[in-house]
């Protein structure tokens, strides 16, 4: 019997975030066949744990901070001796780099979450991209992610291949079956929802003062997603007085909030490739998105299943917001276009082949 490819993948740990959530689709559906997957994860916590199947082994390595983890990260490389190291988060990518070439045996992956230049502001972490050619293979999501990369860290184009992300369509239908109509959303008005991290990448101030100009409209704004600037949102919110406005912090299943959604709206200052846009399409919710960096334009298809504006200008926004919102949509249209470009098998199918070349 041929051998199977072990890897490894890395990550913090498997809260609900779109690192952690591609990067368990990936373990779980690799062919069994051909791999043995198992994640190492700085801190074994995370709502993504109970999603992980059974044969994926879950290395803990116990550490709080990810600057104290190369140390146990490299400890267990050696131990196991893996045939390649995926490393699936940007900041233990970068440190990680500078150690490749201690293992000259095992191929080293790195998967890229964000157009770099604008998500990495520390100096002391910029540096270690220096190191990034050492890596065998770089994932990015998408060809914003890619040109950052080429263009302002001289990484060379042949080491990087576009992979967008997956979208599980068995996973979402599966949270679907038996969801309903969410209490929040009242009948006599357009819901709109918007979902991250609470925190400035997201964007959610700009959104706070485009619904301020749609105060006196049947619109509310539903926002899922917990973060550091959760406090400074709700002083906003009550400055603005914006009763059309409601926090419901993180969600155990926000697929139900998608569903019966009349828009999603996706307000951030950069994406790498936002999986919340893939996951509001599979669910037949039309989307409003900023024009900002990180692949948008690779998902939206302007009138089919969304469109894009810049969300600065908060009175044009808000009057497209208006537009859409009394406008029929086409859910299965929709869903198709999401289905056929991204579908988990189409993009597992690239992510294997990589793998396989990568060790030949």
């Amino acid at each position: 019997m041929k051998k199977k490819i072990s890897i490894i993948f890395i990550l913090p740990d498997l809260e609900t975030g779109g690192a952690e959530r591609i990067v368990t689709t990936i373990a779980n559906h690799l062919s069994r066949d051909l791999f043995d997957p198992k994640i190492l994860l700085l801190r074994k916590e995370g709502g993504y744990l109970n999603l992980v199947k059974e044969d994926v082994e879950i290395i803990d390595i116990d550490t709080e901070r990810i600057r104290h983890s190369l140390k146990p990260i490299l400890k267990e490389i050696y131990k196991r001796k893996p045939q390649i190291v995926f490393s699936g988060f940007g900041e233990v990518n970068a440190y990680l780099s500078l150690f490749i070439k201690l293992f000259p045996s095992t191929k080293f992956i790195a998967r890229e979450t964000n157009v770099v230049s604008e998500h990495v502001t520390r100096k002391e972490i910029r540096f270690f991209y220096k190191f990034y050619n050492n890596y065998h293979q770089i994932i990015a999501q998408s060809d914003d992610m890619k040109q950052d990369l080429i263009g302002n860290f001289s990484v060379r184009e042949s080491k990087i291949i576009k992979i967008n992300n997956p979208i599980d369509f068995d996973f979402i239908n599966s949270k679907l079956n038996f969801s309903s109509k969410p209490e929040s959303f009242k009948y006599n008005f357009k819901n709109v929802v918007a979902i991250g991290n609470l925190s400035a990448r997201k964007g959610f101030d700009n959104l706070l003062k485009v619904f301020s100009r749609l105060k006196n409209e049947n619109v509310l704004l539903h926002i899922l997603g917990d973060g550091r600037d959760k406090e400074i949102l709700h002083q906003m919110k009550e400055f603005l007085g914006l009763k059309n406005v409601i926090f419901h912090g993180r969600q155990e299943n926000p697929y139900e909030f998608l569903k019966f959604a009349d828009l999603f709206i996706l307000s951030s200052r950069y994406e790498g490739f936002p999986n919340v846009l893939l996951e509001a399409g599979a669910c037949g919710t039309y989307a409003l998105a900023n024009n900002c960096p990180g692949g948008i334009t690779e998902i939206i298809q302007e009138g089919i299943n969304g469109e894009i504006s810049d969300i600065e200008n908060h009175e044009e926004f808000s009057q497209m917001i208006l537009q859409i919102l009394h406008r029929e949509h086409d859910e299965d249209a929709i869903k198709n276009c999401i289905q056929s470009k991204f579908s988990k098998d189409i993009i597992l199918n690239r992510y294997e082949k990589v793998l396989m070349d990568i060790v030949k």
